[in-house]
């Protein structure tokens, strides 16, 4: 970690926010310059991801024991499930000389800031929480419990989101085109 690499990106922004289509948007648009970092999940993979590109799916025991062997840079617990950045996921894409892109929740935003790697901290954020909730229906891939206790997440997320301090900037997703371009702006301001 000596030599000076760019700053990583973190990107956060409650489940709905839109943050997964502005991620797809900048590696579309600069396919060479950003490297996501792809993290770890003791979840079972959904119909049509893969292992090493959407998630390294492992095991509650393995990913307890690389835990505490110190090589995650964050993790978090979801429904039961473990999430993580390891160490090595962020080192690979700074090695091949992109600049890393992570997605993290809230939980890792706290971990990563004690962290050496001075990332460029960014929130999405919904226009609303009834525009959220809307979004979410519309994937109609939640059962009702599911969808208010990610709905009460978001709500503590977007505070988080909002405290002065915790962001480099929040971009409010009202319009995807129109987030994207603040999104690219203040990235490739940053990044000079």
């Amino acid at each position: 970690m000596l030599h000076k690499s760019p700053r990583p990106l973190v990107l956060c922004g409650p489940s709905g926010s839109g943050k997964s289509t502005l991620i797809k948007k900048l590696f579309d648009e600069f396919p060479d310059k950003f490297g996501f970092s792809v993290s770890h999940t003791t979840r079972q993979p959904r119909p049509g991801e893969e292992d090493g590109k959407h998630y390294h799916f492992i095991s509650k025991t393995k990913m307890e024991d690389d835990i505490s062997k110190g090589e995650f840079i964050e993790t978090a617990v979801f429904s039961n499930n473990l999430y993580g950045t390891s160490k090595k996921a962020v080192e690979t894409v700074i090695n091949s000389g992109k600049i890393c892109v992570l997605d993290i929740e809230m939980q890792g935003v706290k971990q990563i800031k004690n962290t050496s790697l001075n990332p460029l901290l960014i929130f999405i954020k919904p226009p609303s929480v009834e525009e959220l909730e809307r979004r979410l229906r519309a994937r109609k891939t939640e059962t009702e419990e599911s969808l208010q206790r990610r709905l009460n997440t978001s709500i503590e997320e977007i505070k988080f989101g909002d405290e002065p301090g915790n962001f480099h900037r929040v971009i409010v997703n009202d319009d995807v085109e129109k987030a994207y371009r603040e999104l690219r702006e203040f990235i490739l301001q940053e990044l000079k």
